[in-house]
């Protein structure tokens, strides 16, 4: 009788309920991880799902939809659909267009990385060739943060003869100012937006804790472009050009001094802020106005110029005085 009863239960154990979804146990049926499979809740057992429809899906990419990519966007960029995305106007020279191609192919074979245009302030790729058609880097100076220790008082001037002076300050008030951040980074990040911004001269590119500058017109001249850093508190933030620092407690001696000179008069124009830069470099060293001027004589001859501060109209130098005259404003520079 006892055996009896265990087959029984054994029985009614293994058979399939007609109230559940599983087909070992009657259990209730639940998603499987694999698709196209339901699992029971009760013991586990996995089998297809008679309702799934499978998804249709191409074949694997390859090489050959590489291949037809690229082609399509070279198709693109020949009907004109991608016209200027290069910033480069029509009308190129032979060689202009020669090399513009074979920068074309190099990026058909190996342009990596991504832009996001909707979330990332960029203008577009301005693209400069030596004689030998390499790549000429178009960073003109640059901006470090050294400390961020900002006290108040620290200024950034961008300046360019004829077309004025653009100020940026340590104020977070101030709508072209800037704001320190928790490390030098976060400062160079909010200093490279707020230029980016309001610059009619420049474009800002922020790397680690330094601000790479570049002109945003191929019409403007690098050597013409000032770039001063005033920091009256302390060494938080120093600029530089051409490789040299334009801070005026860099400078030790009368050699530093003339490498400086010879960087602001590349043009021939020594502007309001390369002025005062250069006061206070006099200051540092202990040179006096005659010193300075044989200095420029020495580099530029007597043809160099200084912006006025007054009415903005070119000084000529007076070397017997030490001095710059402008005939437009009666005044001394």
């Amino acid at each position: 009788m006892g055996i009896r009863k265990g087959r029984k239960e054994a029985f009614e154990n293994l058979s399939i309920s007609e109230d559940g979804d599983c087909p070992r146990c009657g259990g209730e049926s639940q998603s499987s991880s694999l698709p196209g499979y339901l699992h029971c809740a009760r013991c586990q057992y996995e089998w297809k799902d008679p309702n799934h429809v499978a998804n249709k899906s191409g074949p694997p990419a390859n090489y050959r939809r590489d291949e037809e990519l690229i082609e399509e966007f070279k198709s693109e960029m020949q009907r004109g659909d991608l016209s200027n995305v290069l910033g480069i106007d029509r009308g190129l020279s032979g060689e202009q267009e020669a090399s513009l191609q074979r920068l074309e192919d190099k990026w058909m074979s190996g342009m990596s990385g991504h832009f996001n245009a909707a979330a990332e302030e960029r203008k577009p790729l301005m693209i400069s060739f030596d004689d030998d058609d390499n790549l000429v880097e178009t960073t003109i100076g640059s901006i470090s943060i050294v400390a961020n220790g900002f006290d108040g008082g620290e200024e950034i001037r961008l300046e360019y003869p004829g077309l004025g002076t653009e100020f940026y300050a340590y104020d977070e008030a101030s709508e072209t100012g800037w704001r320190r951040g928790r490390t030098a980074e976060d400062t160079a990040r909010s200093i490279t937006n707020v230029i980016n911004r309001f610059s009619n001269l420049v474009y800002a590119t922020q790397d680690n804790s330094v601000i790479l500058l570049e002109l945003r017109s191929a019409d403007l001249d690098g050597k013409s472009l000032v770039i001063f850093v005033d920091d009256p508190g302390g060494t938080d933030i120093i600029a530089e050009k051409s490789g040299v620092s334009m801070d005026p407690r860099e400078v030790k001696i009368v050699e530093d001094y003339k490498v400086v000179v010879e960087i602001c008069l590349a043009d021939g124009i020594i502007s309001p802020s390369e002025d005062q830069m250069l006061w206070a470099m006099r200051q540092q060293l202990g040179i006096d106005d005659y010193l300075h001027v044989q200095i420029v004589q020495q580099i530029f001859g007597d043809h160099a110029v200084k912006e006025c501060a007054t009415c903005g109209d070119m000084a000529n130098l007076y070397a017997d005085y030490a001095a710059w005259y402008c005939k437009s404003c009666e005044n001394w520079c």
